[in-house]
This record gives C-alpha cells, structure tokens and sequence, in this order.
C-alpha cells in the first residue's frame, strides 16, 4: 500500500504540490483562529450550590441546611464526590461528577434534587452560574483618583468639567479643570470661573460659582458616598454590560458599600402610635408595587388604567416618597412612615471589602465559562471597559491591569514559541552541515511546516467531531518542541537515500529515467522508516490510558506529538518524493563522487567508536550498568511535583488575623500594609520599584463560591519585570516587615 502511495504521488505530482499548497495556506488560516490556553481543557463537570442564611451560626448552617442538601444530592446518578463549607450565614456545597457527565445534565440533576429538599423559611439555595475551574481571567479595579494639585475630585453637573478641592475643611481652595484627556492629568485645562463662594454651614464641602455666565452649586462627596457611588456605578453600569458579552458566566463584584434606602424604626414611636413591626413591613413592601386598574372603553377606543405606587416612579426622590407612606389608620388618621421611623440612604452590611493601590475602591472579579477562549473574551472584556469609562466622570478610574490571564498565556506561549523557533533553526544548521545542499536541505524542512499544519487541521477536525476543539496550550505547544526534531527524520532519511541513488545513478553507461530511480530509492528505505515510526508512537500511547486530570493535562501532548510525527510520515510518502524528482536531478551536487567534508570526519570518528567498542565490550557494559544504576539511585532522590511552579508575573500573599476579628479591624490592618506597598510601587520617583500594582480583598463578595471570613484577607500584587529586585528576595523581605511592622498579622 505505501509503495502505491509513492507511485500514485509520482504520478500526479502536480496535484501533490498543489494540494500540499492549500493545505499550507488552510492550516495556517486554521493557526490563527484555534483558541490559545495555558492548559488543556480541565473543567471537570462541577455544580456549585451556595446559601446565604442571614442571623445563622455554622451550627445551624450545617446542620438546617447543609446537611438536608448534601442528603440529597449523595447518590445522585453521576456523582463523584460532593465537599461543602459552612460559615456563618451562608454555606458553599461543591459537587463533582463524573468526567463524561454532560454538564447540562448535571445541572438539571441537581436543580431537581433541590426542589424537594425542605428549607428554612426564607432561605433559598442557588446554583452558581456555570464557570470554568480557573475562570478568573480578569481582575478590574475602581476607583476616584487624586485631582493635579493632589486634592479631591468631583464632577460639576452634566458638563464634564471636574471641580478640586485642596487644602483643609477652614480653608479650602477650588480649582475646575477641563479633563481634556482623563488618562493625563498634565493635559487637563484649568479653568477660571467667578465668585467661589463655600459655604459656611457646610465647611469644605458645598460650593458655589459662577462659569460662563451661569451658577453652579457642587457639592464634594464625604468618602462614604464615594464609596457608595463606586458600587452604584460597579453593580448597575458595569456588571450588567459585561455580562452580555459571549462567554461569560459570572461578573462577581468585591468592595465600596451597597446602597439601601434604611427604615430606622423607633420602638418608642411605635408604640405611642400603636404599630407593630409587621406593619411597617408590610407598608414598605405594599408601597412600592404598581398595579392594573383594568380598561376604560370609550367609543371606538380603550385606554388602561394603571396605578402607579412604586418608589420613584413619578418623583425622583425616592425617601420623600417614602417617609409618606401610610403605616396604619388610627382613627380617621393615617399614621405616615416618617412618624415612627427615621428613613435614610445608608451603606448596606457587608462581610468584605477591597482597595486598589492603597485606594478604596471596588474590585470586580470577571470568570468565564467553560471552553471560552480566554484571549478573545479578554479583548472583548477590554473594549467593553473602555466603552464604559468613556461615559463615566474622568476623577473614576478603572485599573485594567491588575491581573489578566491572558498576559500569563501570552508569555507561556512565546517561551514556548521560542523554544520551536530555536529548534526549527537548529534543525536548518545541522541539515545544511551534514547535506551541504541546499535543495536537499529545502526538501527536508518542508517536512515541518506541513507536519504542523496539518497537526492544526486534525485539532479542528477532532474539535468538530467531540464538539469540544483542541486549543493551542503549552502541552500541545510541548508535544510539538518534543517532535520538532523528529519531523525531519523521515525526509532526510528518503531525500538522503534518492540523493545517493541519483548520484550512482549519473555514474551508470546506462542511467535509468530519474522518476524511476527516486520511486525506487523511496521504496526501499519504506520498511525502516515506518517501522521506527511506529516505534516511536507506541512509545507515547500509554499516555491515553491516564484518567482524571492527568489524562486532561497529558493527552494532548501525546495527541500533538503523535499527529505531527504522522503527519511527517505522510509527507515523506508524498511530498518529498515528488520535490525530490523536481529539484535533484538537475543538482551539480549528484554529480559528485564523496561525501562532504564535515560527513566524513563524522564517519571516521564513528567507525574508530565502533571498533574501540568492540575490542572492550565487557568494560563498556559494566560501565553502562554502573552509571544506569547510579542515574536511578540520584532520580529516586529528586523531589516530585505534578506541575513546576510557574510565574505569571503576579504574586499573591494572604494575610490573617486572629479569629474573631472585625472586617473593620482587618481594614485597619490592611490599611498598614497598604502603607507599605505603595512605597514599593514603580513609580516616577522610584522607577525601580519591583511592584506595578495591586489590590486586596478581605472577606468575602455577595453570591461568591470563594467565601473566606473577614479576618482573612488576599494580595495580589502585579511584578515589575524591569525591577531589579529578585522575586524570592523581595517576597523574603516583604514578608519580614509586615510580620513586623503590622500587629496580629
């Protein structure tokens, strides 16, 4: 069959060629658009369930609740194992199925067991969107920058313009500036307006002015309303706009403090007026709802009725609304919200909270879905950010460098890239050197760049097939470094063998035509080079027998290196052949009578090898088996890891307080070390500095899987790469003066 391959290939050598040109232009299409991954895919089929239960302990979580769901859910078809976590006031259960389970359907097993599992009144379990085991592709911060001269920012009306305070609440100074580009402050215009006037009742807060003939009166923000309208801007303008885009699953936001309309109920006034707490519920909620009236029908024509009773739908002040809202009739006399109860804007309770470079502020956490290409979905994240900033006040900055994962895939990729590149060149010298001719040397190299394309059409092709497509990761990338070598193999073996036999050829009084000389120069060298292909191969397929995460993390680079170096087989049958008929009969070089220069001495060195071997055979295998069992006695020494440590140019440091803790004591803890990494930072005055950025997150968000209490906390800190502090000796020492320098951490 391989020698009718060979002479098929011959025969139709322009279909050959042409064919080898699509598929080169095909598979390198095909390059540019497989999605690129640090890893294979290793996305387990895993369903979340999380339970906030407000006012309980972890006893009654665990046992009201964690314990009833984790009874139904063991035994479920599919399930492999099932971990829960209970805290106080909420509860996180992971469940595990099986590696051929159907996602889709795991979730519907599991949603149909929570349906009969019996809760307490007002709890409800929910199942966490459906997100990728290292989903968390992007970290985004936010928060209010500092204006020029240093002072604190805020927007002046609907103009655009920022209006800045310095100095003290005494005597405080305005400035306005026009934020002509608001990533560079040194361009921002300052502009002169009239008659600043503070005032006194309000010290260092409320201004008036005149600009451009009209009155503006601002107001600066005290940093709990800072706090509160970064969180507005986070949950209401940003999260749902990253939500819509393709890919993913959760936009889970961390830091600044919710805003609640609070109705402070004063017991005293309740109970002068006769109310119960009930009542006050129940007009809360009964007056903020809409309702039908029905049609009016006049005519030929019909309008609804509708009666309009939500907050804020007629009037935009919400808490006026509310403190009129009737509670009960005492008499002939409506008893209104406001008689018995204070109403309020103020900062919902929290158990967690974030800062951005030592800077309060918002950190917003972007996971995405399983299979998503991390790339793409990081770009798309980006140009939705930047869309969003450009509507927002320029003194709001949102900090896209924090952490991306797509800047550790590009780095992984490019060193392993590298390491192609420098073998693919390695490969050129050695075959120049050794074949001293540079069509020999073209034909072999073309064994590359079609081994690896048409590796890239078999990843579609098996991606198509499975429905989950084969990405270009390190473990694909690697199993091609590992065969780089080995793509040549088959061709130089044949474009060696027709190269020789063309030569000897020349020399005959009655030379054959050279279509039949390489046909047979292939065809007899076809055993041996299957055969150690062959070998070669069977030597990776145990790699298919791993199950788990190791099978995920190490087939594709069996599968990588296994199509490559089939691939190379093929185009030895077919392609080399056929540039051989076309490019070395005409060669000078087949004309020559010996071997290059270089070959020769090769060959010199290795006949003297052999038969210095074999007149001291004995010594030489006594000296093999010592140095065999002394590489298994220091390999049985090495330690052992299932992945190498890698850097992805972030470091993340937790920081713990004792038990019992406050968030408020972990915020003033935290605020210490804030002190010390900003000193660390890379700066205009410290260009050095080993730290681009960083943030915390102490706590934990609403709704977040990753729950930790609130007298933990996390660093993750952003490298310098041009720093010329080493990574572990900074780490030493940074940690050496936060142990020291901050108590009860």
């Amino acid at each position: 069959m391989l020698n009718s391959i060979i002479r098929l290939s011959l025969t139709h050598r322009t279909l050959v060629l042409a064919a080898c040109v699509v598929v080169l232009a095909y598979g390198g299409y095909l390059t540019t658009t497989l999605p690129i991954d640090v890893f294979p895919d290793l996305d387990r089929p895993r369903v979340v369930i999380l339970t906030e239960c407000p006012g309980m302990s972890s006893e009654e979580v665990e046992t009201l609740v964690t314990y009833p769901i984790e009874t139904a859910i063991l035994g479920a078809n599919g399930v492999e194992d099932v971990r829960s976590q209970s805290s106080q006031g909420m509860n996180v259960i992971y469940i595990e199925f099986s590696w051929k389970t159907e996602p889709r359907y795991a979730r519907q097993i599991v949603s149909e067991r929570l349906a009969n599992v019996p809760m307490p009144p007002g709890i409800r379990p929910i199942m966490t969107p459906q997100a990728s085991i290292m989903g968390q592709i992007l970290h985004v911060g936010i928060h209010r920058r500092k204006g020029p001269q240093g002072g604190k920012l805020t927007a002046v009306g609907q103009t655009g313009l920022l209006a800045e305070r310095t100095g003290n609440e005494a005597s405080p100074e305005l400035t306005v500036w026009n934020p002509v580009n608001r990533n560079d402050l040194s361009l921002w215009k300052k502009i002169e307006v009239e008659n600043p006037k503070w005032d006194e009742t309000n010290p260092g807060r409320d201004v008036a002015f005149v600009w451009n003939k009209r009155s503006y009166d601002v107001i600066f923000p005290t940093p709990l309303e800072e706090r509160m309208d970064l969180r507005t801007t986070a949950d209401w303008l940003i999260r749902p706009r990253l939500l819509k885009l393709t890919g993913i699953a959760e936009v889970i936001v961390m830091g600044g403090d919710e805003k609640q309309y609070q109705v402070l109920v004063d017991p005293i006034k309740l109970q002068e007026y006769n109310v119960s707490l009930q009542d006050v519920e129940a007009a809360v909620q009964s007056n903020n709802l809409n309702a039908s009236g029905g049609f009016i029908i006049g005519g030929q024509t019909e309008r609804s009725v509708r009666v309009i009773g939500r907050l804020g739908a007629l009037t935009s002040d919400v808490l006026d609304e509310l403190r009129k809202a009737p509670v009960k009739m005492n008499g002939d006399r409506a008893v209104l919200l406001y008689q018995v109860a204070q109403i309020v804007e103020g900062p919902a309770p929290k158990r967690g909270d974030a800062s951005i470079d030592g800077h309060a502020g918002v950190v917003i956490t972007i996971v995405k879905q399983p299979h998503a290409d991390t790339r793409k979905l990081t770009d798309d994240v980006m140009a939705a950010l930047s869309d969003a900033e450009s509507t927002l006040p320029a003194d709001i900055v949102i900090n896209t460098s924090l952490f991306q994962l797509k800047s550790f895939i590009d780095r992984g990729i490019y060193y392993v890239e590298e390491a192609l590149v420098i073998g693919a060149i390695l490969v050129v010298i050695v075959l120049f050197l050794f074949l001293l001719n540079f069509r020999t040397t073209f034909i072999t190299l073309t064994a590359i760049p079609l081994s690896l394309v048409i590796t890239t059409l078999v990843f579609r092709i098996v991606g198509v097939m499975s429905g989950t497509e084969l990405s270009i990761n390190v473990m694909t990338l690697g199993g091609i470094a590992v065969a780089i070598g080995e793509l040549v193999d088959d061709a130089i073996v044949d474009v060696e063998n027709i190269f020789r036999r063309l030569g000897e050829n020349n020399l005959n009084p009655h030379p054959k035509p050279a279509i039949v000389v390489v046909y047979e120069a292939s065809r007899e060298i076809r055993s041996a080079i299957v055969f150690g292909t062959a070998v070669v191969v069977l030597a990776f397929m145990p790699l298919f027998a791993l199950s788990g995460v190791e099978g995920r993390l190490f087939i594709p680079l069996g599968i990588a290196y296994i199509v490559s170096i089939l691939a190379s087989l093929l185009v030895s049958l077919t392609v080399t052949p056929v540039l051989s008929y076309y490019l070395l009969p005409q060669a000078k070089a087949t004309h020559a009578h010996q071997d290059g220069r270089l070959l020769r001495v090769l060959k010199w060195g290795a006949s003297f090898l052999i038969r210095f071997s074999m007149r001291r055979a004995g010594i030489l295998l006594v000296l093999t088996w010592a140095l065999v069992g002394y590489s298994v006695w220091e390999l049985s020494k090495l330690g052992a890891d299932f992945l190498p440590k890698f850097d992805e140019g972030s470091v993340q440091i937790n920081v713990s307080l004792p038990g019992g803790s406050s968030l408020k004591a972990s915020n003033e803890a935290s605020s210490l070390i804030d002190s010390q990494l900003v000193k660390l930072q890379k700066s205009a005055e410290n260009p050095n500095g080993p730290v681009l950025h960083f943030f915390r997150r102490t706590g934990r968000a609403e709704l977040d899987e990753h729950a930790q209490p609130v007298n933990v906390g996390e660093y993750i800190l952003t490298m310098n790469p041009d720093s010329d502090h080493g990574r572990d000796e900074f780490l030493d020492t940074l940690l050496s003066d936060l142990r020291s320098n901050v108590p009860g951490v």
